[in-house]
C-alpha cells in the first residue's frame, strides 16, 4: 500500500562521527532509504509554499 510523507527539508541531513560522513535523506525521494542518493537535487526549485507529489518515476504534481 502507498503513503504519503509529508517532508520540508531540501537537503540531507549529515552525520559526521563516522569516519566518512553519512547522508539521511530528508526529502523522501531517495530511492535508497534512510540514506540520501542525490534526489534531493531535482527539488530545489519548489516553491516554499505548495504542495507536490511524486511519482515512481519522479514527475512532479502540483496538488496544493
Amino acid at each position: 500500500m502507498a503513503r504519503k510523507v509529508m517532508k520540508t527539508a531540501k537537503s540531507p541531513f549529515e552525520l559526521m562521527p563516522q569516519q566518512k560522513s553519512v547522508h539521511i535523506c530528508m526529502c523522501g525521494l531517495s530511492k535508497n532509504q534512510p540514506f540520501c542518493d542525490g534526489t534531493h537535487k531535482t527539488i530545489q526549485d519548489e516553491p516554499e509554499n505548495e504542495i507536490f507529489e511524486y511519482d515512481q518515476e519522479g514527475r512532479r504534481t502540483k496538488i496544493g
